[in-house]
């Protein structure tokens, strides 16, 4: 492995900057200090322009390479943390209750800065390095946001790079998933509206608390008796609320989850199946209930050309034995996803220490892979933008 020598003498500024964003997580659209950190740190390393509040709490900055060429290649990171308590019990574990950096996203941060600190200071690249800090990619649109407030129309972009840390591969190796990648997701919410009564006299309600849970079951048929076997799709119900007392049989309950897919057809059947079961129990019991789903994140697509280019570029720095192509298709989501609709690119994994999942209260990211991360990204950067 050969780290770029700059990067690896700001090291120290690198775990530093990680344990305090660590300590210091914020959710979606609230990431307040983590931009100002952000935006601070692009201004003392030079950066050309600095630009805030995009997107909410997002950042751009942008770095003039020594060559005069128009092409802009961006390197993107998502700043915000998860609402969960931290139980890791590293030194530097989160001082915010009820909010960690369960998914890493801290680290994400600290690599792009490091990478825009080393991109500052050499300039070896013909054209515009464009540094995007994004808020809110867990489930709250924060890419789409930034979109929608004209990102890629005031800062006109020709390709764009995203990476995520992975605590299942081996330290320092490189992985991509050309083409489909990563699955789209819908969230969905059904209400259960029945009669409520006393707990001692059920004959006088329509249980809204039965009707929820049979709905469950019949919901778990619609991938299995309804999609293809040799299409993918996920169903969970991850949420089920009702009633406040002991003795209270409730008015609503009240279901929510999740549907993951990689073809928009799929989703579609799957809704439409599930909007009928909705209304067939509605009819059956004798009840309201409303089903409503709304699209959070697009299917991920990296172009297969910037996927080979950017796996080139992480040889460079992680060694040909330590990058490689996936050929199955995560059925996680990512938010890069609606960038990547606008703008070519590609999205990586990267691997390093550790052997507990993402968003779980007690994981912890291995800080080697701080200037591993931060040495791909800068080296995509001047592979795709070659000094004249």
């Amino acid at each position: 492995m050969t780290v770029m020598p700059e990067i690896a003498a700001s090291e120290a500024e690198l775990v530093e900057i990680f344990e305090d964003l660590h300590r210091h997580p914020e959710i979606g659209f609230e990431e307040t200090r983590t931009s100002r950190i952000v935006a601070e740190k692009l201004r003392a390393y030079g950066i050309d322009e600095v630009h805030e509040g995009i997107g909410g709490t997002g950042v751009v900055g942008l770095i003039r390479g020594k060559g005069a060429g128009n092409r802009c290649v961006g390197l993107r990171a998502d700043m915000d943390a998860l609402p969960i308590d931290e139980i890791s019990g590293v030194a530097y574990a989160s001082q915010n209750p009820g909010a960690m950096h369960a998914c890493g996203h801290d680290g994400h941060t600290t690599m792009l800065l490091g990478a825009a600190k080393y991109l500052a200071a050499t300039r070896n690249f013909d054209g515009t390095a464009m540094m995007i800090f994004q808020p809110a990619e867990e489930g709250l649109g924060g890419a789409r946001r930034m979109i929608a407030e004209g990102l890629f129309e005031r800062f006109p972009c020709d390709e764009v790079y995203g990476m995520h840390n992975n605590p299942m591969a081996a330290p320092g190796h490189v992985s991509i998933c050309k083409g489909t990648a990563m699955a789209g997701a819908q969230f969905f919410d059904i209400t259960v509206t029945g009669r409520g009564s006393h707990a001692a006299m059920p004959q006088q309600s329509r249980d809204a608390v039965v009707i929820a849970s049979n709905l469950v079951g019949q919901l778990q048929s619609v991938v299995s008796r309804n999609v293809a076997p040799t299409d993918t799709c996920v169903l969970s119900v991850t949420q089920i609320h009702a009633g406040s007392a002991y003795n209270v049989v409730p008015e609503t309950a009240t279901l929510a989850g999740t549907i993951r897919y990689f073809k928009d057809d799929v989703r579609d059947l799957t809704e439409d199946r599930m909007a009928a079961l909705c209304k067939g129990a509605e009819a059956a019991y004798g009840v309201e209930i409303t089903f409503e789903s709304r699209n959070i994140f697009d299917v991920l697509i990296n172009d297969a050309d910037l996927s080979d280019a950017y796996l080139a570029a992480a040889a460079d720095i992680v060694g040909q034995d330590h990058v490689s192509e996936v050929h199955t298709p995560m059925t996680g989501s990512e938010d890069f996803a609606d960038m990547l609709k606008v703008v070519p690119g590609a999205y990586c994994m990267v691997g390093h220490t550790g052997d507990i999942a993402l968003h779980n209260p007690a994981f912890v990211l291995g800080k080697e892979i701080l200037p591993v991360g931060a040495s791909v990204m800068a080296r995509m950067l001047e592979h795709r933008l070659p000094p004249g």
